[in-house]
């Protein structure tokens, strides 16, 4: 009876495991996606870039911790995260340039869209909250401009 006992555990030991991995996978793959969307948002800045980069952090933690500390230690893409663990903000500078950007890539939608008024008024209305959401991120502090006491 007890080697019955330990011969289902141990199957059910081994179910759990493939189940686990074929999780692993799925959820690996969801981060990939969410990267790639990530950095596509680097580019346009009509999509997001941090909250893509922190469900691919939050899947590969879970997943993979070799690509979970590759993405945290990466030069451009850990930024990102760090800075938002950290509440340090936005720098000015990546303000000023995401908004020209912003508005660059809006005009020429709208130029691309001169027969459709309403999708030109979307284009305008995500622009704009867009634009305030960046507004209100708080400025990255400046270490030179930090008073030493």
């Amino acid at each position: 009876m007890k080697s019955e006992t330990f011969s289902s555990q141990k199957t059910l030991t081994i179910k759990k495991f493939k189940r686990k991995k074929w999780l692993n996978r799925i959820i690996f793959l969801g981060g990939s996606i969410s990267l790639i969307i990530g950095m596509i948002g680097i580019i346009l800045p009509i999509l997001p870039t941090t909250p893509f980069l922190l469900i691919t952090a939050a899947a590969y933690a879970k997943s993979s911790k070799k690509f979970y500390k590759w993405l945290l230690n990466n030069r451009i893409l850990g930024s990102y995260i760090r800075n938002y663990r950290e509440g340090k903000g936005m720098p000015i500078k990546v303000k000023v340039i995401t908004l020209i950007l912003l508005w660059i890539t809006i005009a020429i939608s709208l130029l691309f869209m001169n027969n459709l008024i309403w999708i030109q008024l979307i284009l305008l209305i995500v622009a704009s909250m867009v634009s305030i959401h960046i507004l209100f991120i708080r400025p990255k502090k400046n270490k030179n401009n930090l008073t030493e006491n």
